[in-house]
């Protein structure tokens, strides 16, 4: 019960205005950077132009969690930056899913920005009405943390008992069936643009049916992240900038990553732990064991970077055997 109501009580003090208006303010700069300067034309992104993305991407998500860490106390700060790391590793499954969804579609990389841009818009504004909705819950029926836990162990042990599984084809899907009894799609690339007008029918091409499953994905992707970040702290405040700092630098991370992301094999199943760990930590002050903020933390950064450094040493013994 300590640890449920400790982490109750983040509810008895919300963050003051200001705080909130600094970070509208950053996240405001970083889409505008995005938009006008790291992506101003339409051509297939070079690597090492990405990888100062991320690099930048993620400076500003751990001076902000510093700026946390400052403002709010360490605790907070601790809680952001696993919250952060939790968001961040859980993402990997999705840099996967939009990978196949551009090429079953056919959408070259030089429009793929563009796509993930406005993907990302609509997720900022889907992970808001989804913790805005967790919060009140949480605030309503104190007892739904212990429904959080249960559901994430379970998530964790079926991403650990998953067998690997490619996406067939994608218009063998539900979704596609499902989107084209509504919309004219037309199959055909033309150009940047997400709608075209032909003989007075308008239909939308392959850029805007490939955001409109990854946003779907990502409401997908998002039913298992939020209960988790829930668990980590009911601080709203730490929850939607940790969530939020973890997807503004998705589309940065995906050109870095989409190509090689099947090579780290052993990421899944430290994701899997993850889940596991933090759904267990409300149980666990009843067999008397508490765990603090740092341990949250530092069992995060242990976990994937352990599942990181295994792949990159057996993924080339496991070549090397095929």
């Amino acid at each position: 019960m300590d640890t449920l109501n400790s982490m109750l009580g983040a509810h008895e003090a919300l963050s003051p205005f200001w705080l909130w208006t600094c970070f509208g303010i950053v996240v405001i700069l970083l889409l505008a950077a995005d938009l006008f300067w790291f992506n101003r034309k339409n051509e297939e992104p070079h690597f090492w132009h990405t990888l100062w993305i991320c690099v930048a991407y993620v400076a500003v998500a751990i001076l902000f969690g510093g700026f946390v860490w400052l403002e709010d106390g360490p605790e907070k700060g601790m809680d952001y930056f696993t919250g952060y790391l939790l968001e961040k590793s859980l993402s990997m499954d999705n840099i996967f899913v939009m990978s196949m969804i551009f090429a079953a579609l056919g959408v070259p990389r030089k429009y793929q920005h563009r796509v993930l841009f406005w993907g990302i818009l609509g997720a900022l504004f889907m992970r808001g009405i989804l913790i805005g909705v967790g919060d009140a819950l949480v605030l309503k029926f104190h007892w739904i943390l212990y429904l959080f836990s249960a559901f994430l162990i379970y998530t964790g042990i079926k991403m650990l008992m998953a067998k690997d599984d490619e996406m067939g084809d994608i218009r063998d899907t539900k979704i596609y069936q499902w989107i084209s009894k509504f919309f004219h799609v037309t199959h055909e690339i033309r150009g940047e643009h997400f709608f075209v007008k032909e003989n007075g029918r308008h239909f939308i091409t392959p850029l805007f049916f490939a955001l409109m499953i990854i946003e779907t994905m990502d409401l997908v992707f998002a039913l298992d992240s939020i209960p988790a970040i829930f668990l980590v702290t009911t601080d709203v405040y730490v929850i939607y900038t940790s969530n939020i700092f973890a997807i503004l630098g998705l589309r940065a991370l995906y050109f870095l990553l989409a190509a090689i992301i099947s090579k780290f094999a052993y990421l899944k199943p430290a994701i899997s732990i993850i889940l596991i760990f933090i759904g267990c930590k409300i149980f666990l002050p009843r067999f008397g064991i508490e765990v603090h903020e740092w341990q949250s933390l530092a069992v995060t950064i242990g976990l994937l970077a352990g599942g990181i450094i295994v792949s990159l040493i057996k993924a080339p013994k496991e070549n090397g055997k095929a």
